[in-house]
């Protein structure tokens, strides 16, 4: 792993050993980011809400016992939400073992311990075969891939001819990121990328409020620290609320995106 994808995972990975122990945070997710109606049982840290969520199921065309890959997974929610929905089969990958760990509890609690397979992997090397997959999707990760030309070279690889390509991710101002460890790689628009590296877009859309969105919910973290230190413990609650305060300080987004593509059969 590059250093950047190391400081993501140990960050993770302290944020993913409190998974689910802070009523607090639940709270604040739901009324700022993602709404009373995104089901608990599939919760996420994302700022993706659950009309959103349904676009991208509907984006990845999936049909019953197809298989489905969910790369940067966390702990699972929007990809087994996905699987869930359309039925398919689900294998998900992230930097974070612990994460992992969670996802694959998250499958069990679920009922779909048969058909949900969990590991560690990154965007550049998740450990699959080639055309394995008919669709692959991501979401609110990408932005922090350290390469991502490299990112999408692996979705390309691992997605069947014709097989669609879904995703979720913020994109970057490069003057506003110049200088930070975890954005190295900014991209203001994934579109040129995707179609380098062989996908046709069929949707790239902006999704509405993501500022107010962004500012709401990172702003509830930071005016609760002791509630979230008290319920995640002081690693975990100090890792969301610098991931928080550096976004809202730094501002490095210009735009939310959701996108589907598919590839060429070229």
């Amino acid at each position: 792993m590059s250093d950047a994808d190391d400081l993501i995972a140990s960050g993770y990975d302290s944020f993913y050993s409190a998974w689910g122990r802070s009523p607090t945070l639940r709270r604040i997710w739901r009324d700022h980011v993602t709404g009373p109606d995104y089901p608990e049982e599939f919760a996420h840290i994302s700022f993706l809400t659950l009309p959103h969520l349904r676009k991208l199921a509907e984006g990845l065309d999936l049909a019953v016992d197809q298989l489905l890959v969910d790369l940067a997974c966390g702990a699972g929610g929007p990809g087994l939400w996905v699987a869930n929905e359309s039925r398919a089969r689900l294998v998900g990958r992230d930097l974070s073992p612990v994460a992992v760990e969670r996802a694959a509890e998250s499958a069990q609690r679920l009922g779909m311990g048969g058909r949900a397979e969990f590991a560690q992997g990154s965007f550049e090397q998740t450990g699959l075969d080639r055309e394995v997959a008919d669709a692959v999707m991501t979401v609110d990760a990408l932005q922090y891939a350290p390469d991502k030309r490299k990112a999408l070279v692996e979705a390309a690889r691992i997605v069947r001819r014709g097989g669609r390509f879904g995703f979720v991710a913020f994109e970057l101002d490069s003057e506003r990121t110049a200088g930070l460890p975890i954005w190295t790689d900014p991209v203001g628009d994934y579109r040129p990328v995707l179609e380098h590296v062989g996908f046709e877009i069929l949707s790239y859309e902006q999704l509405p409020n993501w500022r107010d969105q962004m500012s709401e919910g990172y702003g509830a973290v930071i005016a609760e620290p002791d509630a979230l230190e008290a319920e995640l413990g002081p690693d975990a609650a100090g890792v969301l609320a610098l991931e928080a305060s550096v976004t809202l300080e730094a501002q490095p987004y210009c735009g939310h995106v959701l996108a589907v593509a598919v590839r060429n059969d070229g």
